[in-house]
């Protein structure tokens, strides 16, 4: 069975889910639509590269927190870039962004360089899975887990 995830305070995603959870045996699998460097509100705070970075992993994140997860419940990740040299020379700076937020935790990943993405501003778009203990619980909309 596959229920959405939703984070408190977002705004309802149009033609999408932030992210889908099976419920299983043991175990739940998370998967995170590919979020971009936008705040809840649809607005950018920047159009600096490692800034859209890091507020693209926080939004991964927050879907995961909003599915009962951590950090290191995220198993696979694919971050999508606009600009590969941009991504090459903020390294060192990314590198801190994910020390952050991901401490020493490295998922299987993959990093694309692509032509551009659908919000024309977005310079970076990450997706991920993730495995979570089975709570025995849905999460539905605004993040909270059904009882």
């Amino acid at each position: 069975m596959l229920s959405s995830v939703q984070p408190a305070q977002w705004p309802k995603a149009k033609g999408y889910a932030n992210g889908m959870i099976t419920a299983g045996l043991g175990e739940r699998v998370l998967f995170v639509a590919g979020q971009i460097g936008w705040l809840p509100d649809g607005k950018f705070a920047t159009t600096d590269f490692v800034g859209q970075f890091a507020q693209a992993l926080d939004n991964v994140l927050a879907v995961v927190h909003a599915a009962g997860g951590t950090a290191a419940s995220i198993a696979r990740m694919t971050i999508y870039v606009t600009d590969l040299d941009a991504y090459r020379d903020g390294a060192k700076a990314i590198g801190a962004v994910w020390r952050e937020r991901l401490g020493r935790h490295f998922p299987a990943m993959a990093l694309i360089g692509v032509a551009g993405l659908v919000e024309r501003e977005a310079k970076v778009e990450i997706e991920a899975t993730c495995v979570l203990a089975d709570q025995g619980q849905d999460v539905g909309e605004g993040g909270e887990a059904a009882r």
